[in-house]
Parts: C-alpha cells; structure tokens; sequence
C-alpha cells in the first residue's frame, strides 16, 4: 500500500487547483470595500451624470457636489444604493479572486507561453466576467439610486424645466433595492436592468486585469527589491499591511487607465427616455465632441480617490483571510486526511 503522503496529493492537488476558499475571501472582502467606500462612489456617479440630469456645461466640483448632497439628502444622500451596490460586490469579489487564482494556476500549467503578466492580466478579466452577470444589474439599482438622492431631491429635479422633464419623465422614484429591480422590470424588461452590459464589460474586463497584473507586478517588484538590498534581513512584511499597499497601488493605476470606460458606462446607465444615446460609439462621439477630453476623464479624481482606497481595503482583507485561515484549513485537512488513511490502514491489517 502507497505511503499516506502518496494518497493526499491528488485530493491536496484538486483542492489547491480550484480553491474554493478564494471566493468567499474574495466575496467578503469586495463587500467590505464597496461597503466601506460607498459615498466616495456616489459622489464621483453624481458628477459624472451631471450633463445628463442637469443639462448644463458648467458642472460642479468635487467639493461643490459633497456640499449639494449633504445639504439635501444629508448623511443618508451619501449611502443611496449601497445595498445594491454590496450585494454586487459579493459577486464580483467572489468571483474574481476565485477564478484569478484558479484561472492562473490553469494558464501557467497547461498554456506557459501565456504565463506571468498575461496569466494574470486573463485571470482577472475572466473572474470580472462572470461576475458581471449579478454586478450590472446591481449597478443599474446602484448608480439610479445614487443620482436620484431623497424623493425631495429628485421630484426637484424631474420638475425642473431641464431635458429631464421635456417629454416622458426619466424614470419613478426608488424607495429600495428591491423595488428598484422590479420597477426597472416592469418598464424596460431584463434589457432594462442590463442597461450599458457591453461598456460595462468594456470598462471592468481591461480594469480587472490590469489591477490584478499591477498588483502581482508590484509584488514581484518588491520581492525583488528585498532580495536585493536587503537579502540577510530578517525583517517580516506583513502579507496584509502589503495588500494594503500595493493593493492601493494597482487599483489607482487601473481607474485612472480606464476612466473614459467608466464616464461612458455610467451616462449609459443613467441615461432616461428623453436624453439616451443611441449606442455605445454614439455615446464615445458625443461626449468627445461636446465635453472632449475633459469629458472623457471627467470624475477621474473621485473615481481614483475611490478605488485605491477600495482596492487597499479589498486586497488587505483578502491576505488577511489567507494569513488567518488558509493556514488552520489546510492543517485540518492534511490531519483529516492522514487520520483516515491511518485508521484504514489498521482495518487491512485487523483483516490480514
């Protein structure tokens, strides 16, 4: 009989290859952050929609904006659609970091042509996609939600005489997530809730992967650095307070490279019956053609002011979980595993 080292590699190998355990450190840590970051997120969807809503090309800051929302919708403007926003977090997270480490670890065996940056550059951008079946729709709820504010603030703005109101009103009032997604039903069906799918694949699958490339980069890079200035310390890094750095790091990269993506996604998403494009080129021609580039990288600040924090959070709770957790599970699963193959080697034996 094989030796009980030689019996766990198959099972140790499966569990090592699909690693389960990602996706929910990945869930719980993508909502930590969405959670966390929530009205950095509002305020940059407040002024990238503010040509739509307003109509008007001389918009508010950043600092203007914080002000508006705080004075009429106060602390709760700031949190608008934030269940939405966390449940598709989950998703995204759950699905990203499982599916990086599992994708990656598939590339690197089977195609290593593919390997290191574009290993990890297709890793994110498929656990991007396949969350994005649960996250747009969440956006749709969320971004609606954020724009809307208190039903105040909203029924102050449809009854403005402003693009808004001429014609069809954009769309009712959302009292919460789930009346949101059964109102967005009701009136625009599943195309309605998946308004903007396409630029918002086109915005997440580059934004994924570079942020997970960046970041496995930066790592390399400071494995380097520490092997070569300072290769006799015996000075720990913490993996998490690392994560938060670097993590930080990728994320902010990542936004900024890809803002034009977002401000088209989000004028897509928000767009009513009155004041639509026609298309996601439509919208590329319009917005360059009227705003230009100050148009094309307008909320770049909020959007980068959101993401490294968001994305320090994200990848500082995900090391910790695998720091704290990882490490007791595989013991237990080695001792499990071991028990059983010495409990059934001493049955072979009673019956010999």
């Amino acid at each position: 009989m094989p030796p009980a080292s030689s019996q766990m590699e198959p099972t140790s190998s499966s569990n090592q290859f699909f690693v389960w355990r990602e996706f929910l450190w990945g869930a719980l840590a993508g909502a930590f952050g969405e959670g966390m970051m929530h009205p950095v997120d509002t305020v940059k969807t407040r002024i990238q929609s503010q040509a739509i809503l307003s109509g008007s090309q001389n918009q508010k800051s950043i600092l203007q904006m914080v002000r508006a929302v705080w004075v009429a919708d106060g602390l709760q403007g700031f949190y608008r659609g934030v269940a939405p926003g966390v449940t598709g977090s989950l998703a995204t997270g759950a699905t990203y970091f499982g599916f990086i480490e599992s994708t990656k670890k598939w590339i690197e065996e089977t195609h290593p042509s593919l390997g290191g940056h574009w290993a990890h550059f297709i890793s994110g951008a498929v656990g991007d996609t396949l969350g994005s079946f649960v996250y747009v729709p969440c956006e749709v709820m969320k971004q609606r939600m954020q724009v809307q504010g208190s039903k105040t603030s909203w029924n102050s703005i449809v009854g403005k005489d402003t693009p808004v109101k001429s014609g069809v009103a954009m769309y009712g009032y959302y009292t919460g997530m789930f009346q949101a997604g059964c109102s967005i039903w009701r009136e625009q069906g599943l195309s309605g809730l998946y308004t903007g799918y396409w630029s918002t694949l086109a915005r997440d699958v580059p934004f994924a992967g570079l942020m997970v490339m960046f970041y496995e980069a930066l790592k390399g890079m400071t494995e380097y650095g520490k092997q070569r200035w300072i290769p006799n310390s015996d000075h720990y890094v913490n993996s998490s307070f690392e994560g938060l750095v670097l993590g930080g790091l990728a994320g902010g990269f990542a936004a900024y490279l890809t803002t034009p993506l977002d401000v088209i996604k989000t004028r897509m998403q928000v767009q009513g019956s009155t004041v639509s494009y026609k298309g996601w080129l439509d919208a590329v021609h319009r917005i360059w053609m009227i705003e230009g580039a100050k148009g094309m990288f307008r909320g770049s600040i909020p959007r980068i002011t959101w993401y490294i924090p968001a994305s320090a959070l994200t990848f500082m709770a995900v090391e910790f979980l695998r720091d704290h957790f990882n490490g007791k599970l595989d013991n237990d699963f080695t001792e499990e595993v071991a028990s059983l193959s010495i409990e059934k080697k001493e049955s072979i034996r009673e019956v010999a």
